[in-house]
Formats: C-alpha cells, structure tokens, sequence
C-alpha cells in the first residue's frame, strides 16, 4: 500500500495530463484473494475504489477524481500456457497487450486486438473499456475476444468462469456485460480469450489521396476487394508534419492531403492482391513495404500522432464514431464547429478508417472549456454517431451520455449498477451522469 504522494502522484493523472485527482492510498494487488479481501474492507468501510492498469486511459476513467482508493492490478500479470489446440489463452487482469500477443505467436496463434500502448496497456483495462484498436475491421473488439472472467465482486464474492467453451447458452453472459462497464459492475482479475491464425505474411501500404472522401472511397473498395485486408488508418497531412516538428520523423514517401495506410496479412504474400485492388483507386501516389522495419516505419506516421500532440498540451481526446457515409462530412466540418468557439484552437484528426472511428484531438484550448467537447460530440449526434467508440465514457463524457442511449437505457443501467454494486463503491464517478 502506498501512502506518500511523491509515490502516488502516477497513479493519479490519466495519460492525457487532462484529468487529475488525489487518493488517500493505493492498493497494488498481485492475486484475486488480495482483490478479494481489498474490495472486501472497502465495502465495509464505504471507501470508494477506482481500478487501475496500466493506466493508459484518456477519458479519466481509470483515476481517482474523488479521492477514491486505486486498486492497480498492474501485479495480476501471469499470463498461462496457450491452449494451442482451441487457440486461448487465460492472462491476468495486469498482463500488457504485447505480452499477450508474444505469448500467442510463441505458439502459432495471434491475439487479434492491437493498438499502439500495447507495451503498457492492460488485459483489465482493455475489457473494462472494451477496446478496439486498429484491427477491428478483421476481428472485431475486446467483447468479440472475451469467452471468459474471473472477477470479484463488490460484495467481496468472486465469480470464475474460465472454461473457455465456445458454445455454451446457460443464461446470462457475465463477461459480456463486465466488458465495457469501466470497472463500475465488478473487478476483472483474469479473461479467458480467443486468440486468431497467425499470418505471417504481410505487407502495407501507404496511399495519398486528394481529399478525404476519395480515401473514404477508397476504403470501401478495399474492404470489397481483400480477404486479407488487416487494417485501414486515415490520418492528413498535417498531423504528419506536426510529426516531423515534434518527433523529427523524417518525411514520409510523398506528400499528400489525406493518407490511408493499409495492412493486408495472409499465409502467403498478399502484395500482389494489394497491388491489384490499389490500382483501381485513384490515389495520388504509393508506397509499399514487405520487410518488418519498412512497415514499421510506415505505421510509425500514423501510431506516433498521439504521441507528438501530447507534447503540445493537454488535448481534449474525443474518439468517436460516425456511419461511413458521413465520414467525409464529419472531417470536414469539425474543424470549422470548434474554431468558431476557439479560434486559436488547433484541430488534429486520425483514426481508424474502416470502422468510421475518428480521434479527434483539439489542443491550444483551456483544459476545463466544455464548450469544445459538446461542440463535437453534439455533431457527432446529429450525423448518427457514437459519442465514444473505443475509450469508454468515463469523467470526460459522461454529461454527454444521453445523445446515445435514451432515458430508459439510462434506467436500465442504474438498475444493473444498483444490484451488482448497491454500495455504490466501483468506480462510482464514471459513466452514469
């Protein structure tokens, strides 16, 4: 248990440096009984408690904005023998991504979900906010993994359900709900989770467009064309050249107002499928990589946009979605909306094009100024889209929560929190407003 503040001060500021608190102790455990007996004494002592991984977070949902006790779980970090027959594996709510996805290779197989905090992004955290990351458009999200929790309670009690049985209807599906509940319903210490075919054949490709509804097009076609297509990334040509001022990354192939970057994996090399869709597309140049640090260097202009803007200020994150159709219209007018409010604000955008999932990122703006956030997400709204695609509600939207669930979702979710957790003590100031 940690007390002193210069030791605790980690624990309490998201990834952003958007949103702060302040917490009395934090509790590392390092097995589900120490969960156990942790959650345990905080029910009888009402003391709130916020569950933490790897604290990666950018909607501060994983840090104690009301003095609340935080629970890392960075210690539950065992991962255990790939069952190379089924393709699962059980890992520890602690466990990082890349871990996991070593352990799966190790083995022939692949963990289908990647983004890039892999090195420091948890197991736990990831079912909490059911992340997708940026192979979403083969796999699917967390939840699409999840055949499996073990969790404690908030009632101390601990329910294991690890089998990992494909087919098994025998009522409610507790994973399923856990998964996406920001550790308000209970706390995942361990996840049974299918892994996918390991293709070790790859290649990207990087595509310059005209403008964005060009790569939008584009996009589709590509998602027609290719069964091996493994993700599809849209950033612009300004979030590289902030890129090369902030991370002197050296200038990408050719220049261009829109960029798609394109993966394609299969058991046998996928370029020349890749070279036969690109053909059609219209883009303005391209280029191709087979070997590892090639494509790497390519992934690098659209992984490290995080990165380089953190550097420049706190940002306003707001990762939403929008229907494809609208994904043109959406990169166009969100610049406009937030600079009439702010006008030295600075707008970046990138995302995850094939799922209509845009990070937009807003820096040189006040922190505290909400003005921006319902600004964009009221825009959101009024296009069909989702408020949060990936990252969870957390502190930062939860005002905004009724622009997609209505008010008798809203009750449902309430009943669901009030049975699970009647004392109100699992991250208590999360998603609800």
């Amino acid at each position: 248990m940690l007390t002193d503040p210069s030791l605790t001060a980690s624990y309490t500021v998201d990834w952003t440096g958007r949103f702060r608190g302040d917490t009395p102790a934090v509790v590392r455990a390092s097995t589900t009984e120490q969960v156990r007996d942790v959650v345990d004494v905080c029910r009888r002592a009402s003391a709130a408690i916020v569950p933490q991984g790897g604290n990666t977070g950018l909607v501060g949902g994983s840090v104690p904005a009301r003095d609340e006790i935080v629970l890392s779980l960075r210690a539950l970090d065992v991962i255990d023998e790939v069952d190379a027959v089924a393709g699962q594996v059980t890992a520890g709510a602690g466990a990082t991504i890349a871990a996991l996805q070593s352990a799966a290779a190790a083995h022939g197989w692949e963990y289908g979900v990647d983004w890039a905090a892999r090195d420091t992004a948890t197991v736990g955290g990831s079912v909490a906010t059911n992340a997708g990351g940026v192979r979403v458009l083969r796999h699917g999200d967390t939840r699409a993994q999840l055949l499996g929790v073990e969790a404690v309670m908030a009632d101390g009690s601990v329910v294991s359900h690890l089998g990992g049985l494909v087919k098994d209807n025998t009522g409610y599906h507790l994973p399923s709900l856990v998964c996406g509940s920001e550790g308000t319903l209970a706390v995942v210490t361990r996840a049974r989770l299918r892994l996918v075919p390991r293709h070790d054949e790859r290649v990207v490709a990087l595509l310059g467009f005209a403008s964005t509804g060009d790569a939008v097009e584009a996009c589709g076609a590509l998602r027609r064309a290719l069964s091996s297509l493994d993700a599809v990334e849209l950033f612009f040509r300004d979030g590289v050249a902030l890129l090369r001022d902030q991370l002197g990354l050296a200038p990408p192939p050719f220049e261009a107002p829109a960029y798609l970057l394109v993966e394609c994996a299969d058991v046998v090399d996928p370029s020349d499928a890749l070279a036969a869709a690109v053909a059609g597309l219209g883009a303005i140049d391209v280029a191709v990589a087979n070997d590892a640090a090639r494509r790497a260097a390519l992934w690098r202009y659209r992984e490290a946009h995080t990165e380089a803007i953190n550097l420049i200020g706190p940002p306003h994150k707001l990762d939403v979605t929008v229907p494809a159709h609208a994904l043109a219209d959406f990169v166009a007018s969100v610049t406009p909306r937030v600079l009439a409010i702010a006008p030295d604000a600075r707008v970046w955008l990138f995302g995850h094009a094939a799922d209509g999932n845009i990070h937009v990122n807003i820096t040189a703006v006040d922190p505290d100024d909400e003005r921006i956030d319902d600004a964009v997400l009221m825009l959101v709204a009024s296009m069909g889209g989702s408020i949060s695609a990936e990252h969870g509600i957390g502190t930062a939207k939860k005002r905004w929560l009724h622009l997609n669930r209505s008010e008798p979702e809203i009750a449902a979710m309430r009943a669901i929190k009030g049975a699970l957790d009647p004392d109100g003590i699992l991250n208590p100031n999360v998603l609800l407003p």
